[in-house]
């Protein structure tokens, strides 16, 4: 009940930080820049704020962004391959895709280059008999060979070792016996299912970010064991739960996409507690901006993502999409006279001019602060304050003057352009999946998110938005309320009628087993272990693949054909029963269910009497219909179970939320705004 629990959490621009001690000053918040260079600093920067010791840290939760970045930037370390022999190409030949929609041209460069990847002999056929054994001499020579190439890391991927590891196995013993370090992986122990080209790119990438991820947390838990925390650090997984750092680090492609999914684990929490068990995620930070659909408050996660062209991660991970628009975003007219934002971010080095860190390039944080949206006395990372008339000449002269618009219009501008890339995120992951978004409601968060999320509502046609407490610390919040999990998969492939139930439930048994074997051994205090399994399914003769809930363990034939049959229907309104199902893998999750988090302790106690006591000033802000005297709220001192109707300016530590003309604001019991969108405005 008295423990003290921190969540951290990397993003581009900021690194946040909550620490919770129910007992001794309930919650402290921090928030610095990121500091790109070394994650590890920001992250110490962030707690040395809270003025703790870490000697009285009962769990540290650490959501990090150290692979994603490795990826996206193509700072990886070097990585050989070594797979059977004749499939040295696997990871060019991919799929019958191109990088371009048009025209036969794109390319794109692997995440091993072929000169580091090596064949041996040895094979497996797809129903795991050896057809030719493995050549361990040979073997034993590759090994030697990729050493003298300079490479960090090895990936061992053998053709359909799903089937039968046996071969895998062996080798990774044997490199073991020359490797120098532990940077090994064997393909089948990331992902144990069919599809060479997915499997090998997933083992790929594995390799190629566990020594940079090792050696990040190896230095972060260092210096925080030196400040005197005594536990291992729990890291964010890209699957929305948490696994301990000496266990991530030999899985570490299970944490690419770590910091949007501890935010879309803190919003379903967020919102479920709320009352709104559906809502569409609204993420924007400095860098970027994320966008998840939660249902019935558990969040999508899918095992397709596809982090560039040809880089297929085929790990559980929440289904977030990302578009290039943060408060950080660069606005720039391209060379056809169209204003664009993005994809390129000042992030947190320089950051926008605003920010007086040298930033040159107008950015959407800018534009904000021209509109009146932003105080400029309460922007967060400045180093040296820099004058209105500098940001509005740079708007003018870098985004105006190609369009013909003064430094406010071209702000005005930036703002509307932005707004409509981040509401095409939304549709994509609502409407182009046949849901209406007007069936949920925006749950706006990031540092930027309720800056822009009355003005998305509005054009999406969306009713409501909540924006949580503490919306620039919603990723950190995420890590305090996220469980244990580990996902595991096995590919059976056999239709339905020749499926043995006896074999079925064997494997979801031995999942079951590994993962309280992994749970337990992680020493982390949990309340219950609760166990979930989908299906792989498919038409016989098809190749695209729908994933089914299996409820429970009593797993019937029958059962999987009717469940299959009505997920086909809900995706494409077709029948077909003259086709045999096919059961391609079976997927189970295992999840170490933590004692839940107080959400109520993230709103103020100090709250006023009324509205008025929390109004600060009026001042100028711009909204679509020209210039408005707007009055401007401290949120944290707004009562709860209050109303009033904008337009206003709410501001706090973390964010500023920004309520249009005509609309409604509600502060519900849990301290979360609740903004009713006017129609038609």
């Amino acid at each position: 009940m008295g423990s003290v629990i921190v969540g951290c959490d990397v993003g581009g621009t900021f690194t946040d930080l909550i620490l919770h001690d129910p007992v001794n000053g309930g919650l402290q918040l921090a928030k610095v820049p990121t500091t790109t260079a070394n994650q590890a600093h920001g992250v110490l920067a962030a707690f040395e704020k809270t003025g703790r010791s870490a000697d009285g840290i009962d769990l540290f939760i650490h959501g990090t962004t150290a692979t994603t970045n490795a990826l996206l930037e193509r700072k990886l370390a070097k990585c050989g391959l070594i797979t059977t022999r004749g499939f040295r190409d696997v990871l060019e030949l991919g799929r019958r895709t191109r990088p371009n929609p048009y025209g036969l041209i794109g390319t794109f460069v692997p995440v091993i280059p072929r000169d580091l990847r090596h064949e041996v002999t040895e094979r497996m056929d797809a129903s795991g008999n050896v057809v030719e054994p493995l050549a361990e001499d040979e073997l034993r020579g590759i090994a030697r060979k990729l050493l003298e190439q300079g490479a960090e890391s090895v990936v061992v991927h053998f053709l359909h070792s799903y089937a039968n590891p046996e071969h895998e196995l062996k080798a990774v013993e044997i490199i073991r016996s020359v490797w120098p370090n532990d940077y090994v992986t064997a393909g089948h122990q990331i992902i144990a299912e069919c599809r060479e080209y997915e499997r090998g790119v997933t083992a790929a990438v594995n390799g190629s970010v566990q020594p940079i991820l090792d050696r990040y947390l190896e230095k972060l838990q260092t210096e925080l064991k030196a400040r005197g925390l005594k536990r291992q650090l729990l890291v964010m997984q890209g699957n929305g739960g948490t696994a301990s750092s000496s266990i991530v680090t030999h899985a570490a492609v299970h944490t690419v996409m770590s910091g949007p999914a501890s935010g879309v684990i803190a919003a379903a929490n967020t919102a479920t507690a709320a009352g709104y068990p559906n809502v569409v995620t609204y993420d924007m930070g400095g860098t970027s901006t994320d966008v998840a659909l939660i249902q019935d408050g558990v969040p999508l996660v899918s095992s397709e993502l596809e982090i560039e062209y040809a880089m297929p991660i085929h790990v559980p991970m929440v289904d977030v999409h990302t578009v290039g628009a943060g408060g950080g975003s660069i606005a720039h007219v391209n060379e056809a006279g169209l204003l664009q934002i993005g994809p390129k971010s000042a992030g947190a080095i320089p950051g926008p001019i605003c920010f007086g860190r040298g930033g040159v390039e107008p950015t959407i944080t800018d534009a904000n602060l021209v509109l009146g949206r932003l105080n400029p006395e309460r922007l967060l990372g400045v180093e040296k304050s820099t004058t209105m008339e500098v940001v509005t000449d740079a708007l003018k002269n870098q985004v105006g003057a190609p369009l013909n618009l003064s430094g406010e219009e071209s702000a005005a501008a930036v703002v509307r352009v932005a707004n409509d890339k981040m509401a095409g995120a939304i549709r994509l992951v609502s409407l182009s999946r046949g849901h209406d978004p007007r069936d949920f409601v925006l749950l706006a968060f990031g540092g930027a998110g309720p800056l822009h999320a009355a003005a998305l509502a509005r054009e999406l046609g969306i009713p409501k938005v909540l924006i949580p407490a503490r919306p620039g610390l919603t990723n950190a919040l995420g890590c305090l309320v996220a469980d244990l999990r580990h996902d595991f998969v096995r590919t059976v492939n056999k239709p339905l009628p020749l499926l043995n139930e006896t074999d079925v439930l064997a494997i979801l048994d031995s999942h079951i087993e590994e993962g309280r074997r992994i749970v337990q051994q992680e020493n982390v205090e949990i309340e219950s272990v609760h166990v979930f399994h989908t299906a792989d399914m498919q038409f016989q003769g098809q190749t695209h693949i729908l994933n089914v809930a299996i409820p429970g363990r009593d797993v019937k034939i029958g059962g999987l054909h009717d469940a299959f049959a009505k997920a086909y229907w809900h995706r494409f309104r077709v029948a077909l029963p003259e086709i045999k199902p096919v059961l391609v893998n079976l997927h189970t999750a295992v999840i170490g269910k933590r004692k839940s988090f107080p959400v109520d302790a993230l709103t103020s106690r100090k709250t006023g009497k009324n509205v008025a006591d929390a109004r600060l000033s009026t001042r100028r802000v711009w909204f679509d219909g020209g210039w408005f005297e707007t009055p401007v709220y401290d949120r944290d001192q707004l009562p709860l179970d209050s109303e009033f109707a904008g337009p206003a300016i709410l501001e706090q530590l973390d964010a500023t939320t920004v309520v249009h003309p005509g609309d409604r604001v509600h502060v519900d019991r849990l301290g979360n705004v609740i903004l009713q969108v006017a129609e038609g405005k």
